[in-house]
């Protein structure tokens, strides 16, 4: 795949370099299955975690981003690690958070998965419409069980000494109660606000807030331009 090229007039620009040697971005939509072809997904397009991992590489971090299910390119010289559910992004996030100074959570994680995987394609009754009539046959409803995936932070804080944690909140509606509720429980330094607007954008409008309160909203802006901001304020914590 064809890489992109580095920008030098943003490298010289940015406001802070990274101190920091080694980051640990995660991008994308996690992808839970229901059978060999269906899936439980989200429409992350890994944007947002792209150029993250971008503006940290720019800045001279070595970077390990852990990519789900994305479409994009990787960035710069980064070999990303792939995943495509939520057990294997907390496998990947556990390997590599230890060595790493910073945790950038940018991927959408799965809140749940199928209880059981059903081994064949899950059929659609085999009732069809009466040939005698124009009315369509009704269908059985189909229930499926769900269980929590196991959450990515919660299962690294046995890991964590003194690396800077960043998140992402996402929300239809209370953005900033339940972002900041995010930031708390999931013991994080940092949380990203924003909304679905931004999926599959190349542009995001997002509030940043630390754990001692400062909160910063930026204007529309391109996810590159974010990624900086996000960077910045993670070096200032």
């Amino acid at each position: 795949m064809q890489r992109q090229d580095p920008h030098p007039s943003q490298a010289t620009n940015l406001k802070k370099t990274c101190r920091n040697p080694c980051h640990c971005v995660t991008a994308g939509g996690t992808q839970e299955g229901l059978d060999p072809v269906r899936f439980i997904g989200n429409r992350s397009s890994g944007k947002m975690g792209y150029a993250l991992a971008k503006a940290a590489r720019t800045r001279g971090a070595k970077v390990t981003l852990i990519s789900a299910n994305v479409k994009e390119n990787p960035p710069l010289d980064i070999n990303p690690v792939y995943v495509q559910t939520a057990d294997e992004m907390l496998k990947a996030v556990r390997d590599h958070f230890k060595a790493s100074d910073m945790l950038i959570m940018a991927a959408a994680v799965a809140d749940w998965k199928a209880k059981a995987i059903n081994p064949k394609k899950i059929k659609k009754s085999s009732a069809g419409k009466n040939k005698n009539s124009t009315k369509a046959v009704s269908r059985p409803n189909l229930t499926l069980e769900l269980v929590p995936t196991s959450d990515v932070l919660e299962n690294i804080q046995d890991l964590k000494s003194n690396q800077v944690i960043v998140g992402f909140a996402l929300e239809t509606d209370n953005l900033m109660k339940n972002a900041k509720t995010k930031l708390k429980s999931k013991k994080m330094d940092l949380v990203v606000a924003n909304t679905p607007s931004a999926f599959g954008s190349d542009q995001n409008r997002v509030t940043i807030i630390n754990k001692n309160g400062k909160t910063v909203k930026l204007p529309l802006m391109t996810k590159d331009r974010v990624a900086n901001a996000v960077i910045d304020a993670a070096l200032s914590k």
